[in-house]
C-alpha cells in the first residue's frame, strides 16, 4: 500500500486537526509531559489554514487513511495553527530569508513509514521553486531525528512559553541549505 501526497484543502481541515491531535498526544507521549501537549495543542499545534490557502500545505495518505502532513511557508510565521497569536502572515524575500518548514505531523501507525520524508522533500522542492536556498523550522523534540536525517542543523534547544503561569516546551531551531538542484525531488 503506497503513500499518496496532494495539497490539502479548507475541506480537509477537520480530518488534519483530528491526526494533529492523535499525534501530538501519542508520538509526544515520550518527550512531553500530558499537560504541556493539551496546552500546545490550543494554538501552538495546528492547521494554519495560511498555508493550506496557499498550497503549501500537504497530507498524504495511506491507502484511505489520512497518515501524516506537514507543509512550508514563504510567509514570516514560523510556527503555530490558526489560534496562535502573534502572527504576521507577511511574504518572505527568498534571496536573504528562509523558506519555513512547518506543522508536520504523523499519525502514529505510519510513524518511521517515510510519510514525513515524502512531505519534507516536497517542500523543499516547491521552496527551491520559489527562489529559496534555505529554510529552517522550529522542531518538536519527536521530530528532530527526522529533519537532522535529512540535513537540518541544531541551534539548541529553546523553552517555548505556552501560557502565563510559566508553563513551557521545549522545542529545537533547525537550518539547511539547499540549491534548486539539492532540494528534495517532487513527488
Amino acid at each position: 500500500m503506497g503513500h499518496q501526497l496532494r495539497k490539502a484543502t479548507l475541506e480537509d481541515v477537520p480530518r488534519l486537526e483530528a491526526l494533529i491531535q492523535l499525534s501530538a498526544r501519542t508520538l509526544g507521549a515520550a518527550d512531553y509531559r500530558t499537560e504541556q501537549i493539551e496546552r500546545a495543542l490550543l494554538g501552538t499545534f495546528g492547521v494554519d489554514t495560511q498555508l493550506v490557502r496557499d498550497g503549501t500545505y500537504f497530507l498524504v495518505e495511506t491507502g484511505n487513511e489520512l497518515s501524516g502532513c506537514g507543509g512550508w511557508s514563504r510567509r514570516r510565521t514560523l510556527f503555530g495553527g490558526d489560534a496562535r497569536p502573534g502572527r504576521d502572515a507577511s511574504e518572505l524575500d527568498p534571496k536573504v530569508e528562509a523558506a519555513k518548514i512547518r506543522a508536520f505531523f504523523v499519525h502514529p501507525r505510519f510513524a518511521r513509514q517515510g510519510v514525513g520524508t515524502l512531505i519534507l522533500e516536497r517542500c523543499e522542492h516547491d521552496a527551491a521553486a520559489w527562489g529559496f536556498t534555505r529554510a529552517e523550522l522550529m522542531a518538536t523534540l519527536p521530530g528532530v531525528r527526522l529533519y537532522a536525517e535529512r540535513g537540518y542543523a541544531a541551534a539548541g534547544a529553546i523553552d517555548w512559553p505556552l501560557d502565563e503561569d510559566g508553563l513551557k516546551i521545549k522545542f529545537v531551531p533547525m537550518v539547511k541549505t539547499f540549491s534548486p538542484t539539492t532540494a528534495g525531488s517532487p513527488a
